[in-house]
This record gives structure tokens, C-alpha cells and sequence, in this order.
């Protein structure tokens, strides 16, 4: 099972690499080796923990030593984290735990002090940290691998500075480990900054489908591109409401199409089987399966394995959350009852009434054709019914809401997975259909269409692998919708809610328990942003909190 990056990971975790959040300043300053340990820089090992650091939170396995102090380890992981503050302060998730934190995130209505927003800016902090040390280390090196591994660092920096950006927006900067505190960049110019780095690091990164699988090559850093341009006009506030009329030629548009139609063109190409991209066989070939073809989709997978990446964060917080015992087998033991969907999800696929939709649930054997295929002709349409109202009165109560049954560890070929409570099953962290929706909505926005492609077009490709309908005509409210259908539960839907102005502030659009009423009602436009943690804040004087929280 998927050895070729992780043989190493086990033995780096060894490595004390421990970051609190009780203090930004503390925390960028921290050399990123334990004194208690040797000091001698291990390129290799670093490196993998580079990686490794989107799967595992710790050093001791699924728990214990955890790398971001403050916060339950389990609830620490990097893509749990960007799922919870992306999801259930959504249109599309409800948690019904009680934690402290997530019932604020249900209604929107979190603070400085929150628990997840915390842990996930220590989170990207110290995944900056590591590449930071990495980079200072290897700085003049010039050996290939080298240059290759550098040029990776640069763009998971990248990568973790892109979601500080879009979540947090003016945030502490440093690209070395210094010892003084680090100065509070503004967000146009961290736009810039990511912009620029990701054009650094591109030519030096792999050809497109050349790398190792689980490590990133030029096509990441395309749809990263396309993603930070799709949303330039918010992370710039160029204009008044990011829905305006484009101008070509005063917008990003253009740009998001160019980068999305190169991770179209790139060779990755889509699955023909969606359900498959959520299975615990999902690494096709690398898994020792002939019949799960999704890496030829995925464009860069976060590593997944039973054995080897034990994480009570990674995938099996996406399997386990959304399931109940009383659902079919999922391939792990663990059954939470913690995320299902909120009605406004459920109607994007059932506009016209869901009375019709069935009490079971996919074939999870197989991963045939969810049986709610045939109400609304849609293979997305992966959700559990039996048991469950529709409506949520009680955000407390699990069975209030349709289940997610999209993520699962059951693998396509019918075989075991290598464990029976960790999951096998990668997360498809970048994935090429979202260059189809960043390439369409540019286009509507006003970018030149590229080699006579179509928005139509690029929507009619991506619905035909979902057997959906075709459409005839489209619009931005089509894009927004479809978003929603193509990427539901895979931790992207506020940022496109903001993008389209239906997020916080005075919008038209609604869902149960906006702004923590069940009916829903608008919200204060600062919940577009993340608070600046008040412990960062007291710690480090040149930081100022984001408006009025």
C-alpha cells in the first residue's frame, strides 16, 4: 500500500516538531527541530514531512506529541480543518457535535477565541514553518533533485500561505525562521506574493503526470493558479461585489481561464467513474487495483493508508463523520453521526420536489450508480435517506438532515482494504474538474474563450460523466449550483459563496440556520473573514484583528 513516499514518514515523525499557537511570535521563531533531538538537518526526512504533515498531526501515530499544541490532535488535521471552517459554516454541512466551536460554526457565528479557527492558522503555520526550514537549509543547492525538491516547498508554502490568504486575509509573513516577530501582510499584497512565488517555482517543478504520485507537479501549481485568479477581484477588493460585470482587461478572468484550460489540456483527464475518486482504492495501480481508475482525475492526492498514516483527521474523519451504524458498511468500524446535509444541498439536485428520493444508498460494493440516479439523473447525488428528515430543527440531532454517503473505504474492485478502522481511501485534494467550473465561469465573467472552447462546453463534459442532463444555456447561477453538485463535502463551498456574493452581508441568498436561525437570515459581512486569533494577537504587537470582531 502506497509505500513509495511514506516509507520514510514513519521514522520523521520521531522528529519533535512541535508548534503552539499560543503565540505567532513564539511559533515563527521556533527552530523547527526539538534541542531535545539532534539539530543535524535530514533533507529527505524534512522533506517527507512536508507532505506527511497534510495526513498525520503528530509524532506518535493517529495521537500523541500532536505538531499543533492548543487544539484535540485529532481535530487538528490539515484538510479536517479547512473541511470544517468551509462546510458547516455553509449552505451544504451541519455538524451536530457539541464541541466547543462547532455549534459557532453552524451559525456563524465564531470569534477570536474559536477552537478550529485556531487550530487551523497554527496548522498552516507550521506546515509554513517546515518549508521555510527546508528552504534555508538547501538554499544554493543545485543538484536535481534538489531543485525539484525545493520548487515543491516553495509551492506547499505557497499553498498554506493561498489558504491564510482566502481565509484569514491580512496575516503575519516571514519566509525564513527569524527570531523577530513577524510583520502583518496585507491581503492584496499576499495575493501578489503567492502569484509570484507560484510562477518562481514552476518551471523547476515536475512535468505534467512526471512526478512520484503523492507528490505535485505543474499542474498543482496550474489549478492553484486558476483558483487564486478565479477569486483575484475578492482577495484584492477590486470591486464593489465580487459578482460585478467583468471588464476584460481590468479583471483576473482572463488568467483563471488560461490556467484552467492548461490543467484541461494537461493530461489529466476526467474519471469516468466519480463515485470511484472517494474509494479506498482511489490510488488505482499504486493500491493494486485494476479496476479503480482515479488517479487519472486526481491531480494531487493527500496519502491515505490503514496502516502506515493512522490519523483520526485525514479521510476517515470525512467517512466516519457522515456515517451511522444504521448505514451499509463503509471499509472502517468508525461510525460518527457528527456531518449530513442541509436541505439547500439536497434541492440543488432535487429542485423540483425530492419526495421520490430512495431510503437506501449506493452500492457501496461496487460503486455503481447511486439508486437516487434515476430521480434526478445525477451521479452526485450520493446521500442516505432512510431514517432521516430532510429539515433540521435540532442542529444537535444527526438524523436531521440526509446523510453524505460520498466518501467512503470500501474499495471498487470488491477487495479488503488494509485496515478495518483507518482508512485507505487518499483525499482527492486537486482534482481536474475544477478547471472545467473555473474555466466556464471566467468565460461567463468575461474572459476570451481559448481554442474555441465553450462555457457551455466545459459544463456539458463535466455533467456528461455524471450522466446529469443536458443543459441547453447556462449562467452564473448555473456555475454556483454546480459547484456545488460537482464539489459538495470536499471542503470548498464558502470561499464560493463569498466569491459570488452570497456569503456574509446583505444577500438574497438563503439556507437553514444562516446566521443561527433555522429559517436562516443574513449575517455580518466580517464572517467572510476568519478572526485573527486573540492569543496571536496579544503576542505579537504588530498584528491588527481583522474588522470589527
Amino acid at each position: 500500500m502506497k509505500y513509495n513516499i511514506f516509507k520514510n514518514a514513519i521514522v520523521l515523525t520521531l522528529l519533535s516538531l512541535t508548534f503552539s499557537i499560543s503565540s505567532c511570535v513564539n511559533d515563527l521563531d521556533l527552530e523547527p527541530i526539538d534541542p531535545s533531538v539532534s539539530q543535524k538537518f535530514d533533507q529527505d526526512l524534512v522533506f517527507t514531512k512536508i507532505y506527511s504533515s497534510l495526513t498525520l498531526t503528530g509524532q506518535e501515530g493517529p495521537a500523541g506529541d500532536g505538531d499543533v499544541a492548543g487544539i484535540d490532535e485529532g481535530f487538528s488535521a490539515f484538510a479536517r480543518l479547512i473541511w470544517n471552517l468551509n462546510e458547516i459554516t455553509s449552505d451544504e454541512a451541519a455538524c451536530s457535535w457539541g464541541d466547543t466551536g462547532i455549534p459557532d460554526l453552524n451559525q456563524n457565528k465564531w470569534n477570536d477565541s474559536n477552537d478550529f479557527t485556531k487550530g487551523l492558522y497554527g496548522r498552516f503555520y507550521f506546515n509554513i514553518t517546515l518549508c521555510n526550514h527546508f528552504l534555508t537549509e538547501t538554499k544554493g543547492m543545485t543538484d536535481d533533485k534538489t531543485v525539484k525538491q525545493r520548487a515543491e516547498a516553495r509551492f506547499m508554502r505557497a499553498l498554506n500561505y493561498y489558504y491564510l490568504l482566502d481565509m484569514f486575509g491580512n496575516v503575519p509573513f516571514t519566509d525564513v525562521v527569524a527570531t523577530e516577530p513577524p510583520k502583518q501582510i496585507l491581503r492584496k499584497e499576499l495575493f501578489k506574493w503567492v502569484e509570484s512565488e507560484l510562477k518562481a517555482c514552476e518551471p523547476d517543478m515536475y512535468e505534467p503526470k512526471a512526478a512520484p504520485y503523492y507528490r505535485v507537479d505543474k499542474v498543482a501549481n496550474w489549478l492553484l493558479m486558476s483558483r487564486l485568479y478565479i477569486n483575484g477581484l475578492v482577495y484584492t477588493s477590486t470591486p464593489t461585489t465580487a459578482t460585478a460585470p467583468a471588464v476584460v482587461g481590468d479583471t483576473y478572468w482572463n488568467e483563471a481561464a488560461q490556467y484552467a484550460k492548461r490543467v484541461i489540456d494537461s493530461g489529466y483527464t476526467l474519471n469516468p467513474s466519480y463515485k470511484q475518486l472517494f474509494m479506498g482504492d482511489n490510488a488505482g495501480a499504486l493500491d493494486n487495483s485494476s479496476v479503480n481508475t482515479a488517479p487519472q482525475e486526481i491531480i494531487f492526492p493527500i496519502a491515505c493508508d490503514g496502516k502506515q498514516t493512522k490519523s483520526w483527521g485525514a479521510s476517515l474523519f470525512l467517512i466516519a463523520s457522515t456515517y451511522k451504524a444504521d448505514m451499509n458498511p463503509v471499509g472502517t468500524k468508525e461510525a460518527w453521526s457528527g456531518n449530513r446535509a442541509r436541505s439547500s444541498l439536497i434541492k440543488k439536485f432535487f429542485p423540483s420536489g425530492i419526495a421520490g428520493l430512495v431510503t437506501d444508498e449506493t452500492d457501496l460494493t461496487t460503486g455503481k450508480t447511486s439508486p437516487a440516479f434515476k430521480y434526478c439523473k445525477d451521479d452526485r447525488a450520493l446521500f442516505f435517506a432512510k431514517g432521516r428528515t430532510l429539515e433540521i430543527s435540532n442542529l444537535g440531532r444527526f438524523v436531521e438532515g440526509y446523510s453524505s454517503s460520498k466518501w467512503t473505504n470500501v474499495r471498487a474492485d470488491g477487495n479488503a482494504t488494509s485496515d478495518n478502522q483507518f482508512t485507505d481511501t487518499d483525499i482527492p485534494f486537486m482534482r481536474v474538474a475544477e478547471a472545467y467550473l473555473t474555466y466556464a465561469e471566467a468565460v461567463l465573467r468575461g474572459a476570451t474563450e481559448i481554442g474555441g472552447l465553450t462555457a457551455l462546453q466545459a459544463i456539458t463534459t463535466l455533467r456528461n460523466r455524471s450522466h446529469a442532463k443536458v443543459l441547453t444555456s447556462i449562467d452564473l447561477n448555473t456555475i454556483i449550483d454546480e459547484r456545488a453538485r460537482e464539489f459538495n463535502f470536499e471542503g470548498h463551498r464558502r470561499s464560493d459563496l463569498i466569491r459570488f456574493g452570497m456569503y456574509g452581508g446583505t444577500t438574497t441568498y438563503n439556507w437553514p440556520w444562516k446566521g443561527g436561525v433555522e429559517a436562516g437570515q443574513n449575517f455580518d459581512e466580517k464572517y467572510n473573514l476568519f478572526a485573527i486569533p486573540a492569543s496571536d494577537l496579544n503576542a505579537n504587537p504588530n498584528l491588527k484583528q481583522n474588522p470589527n470582531y
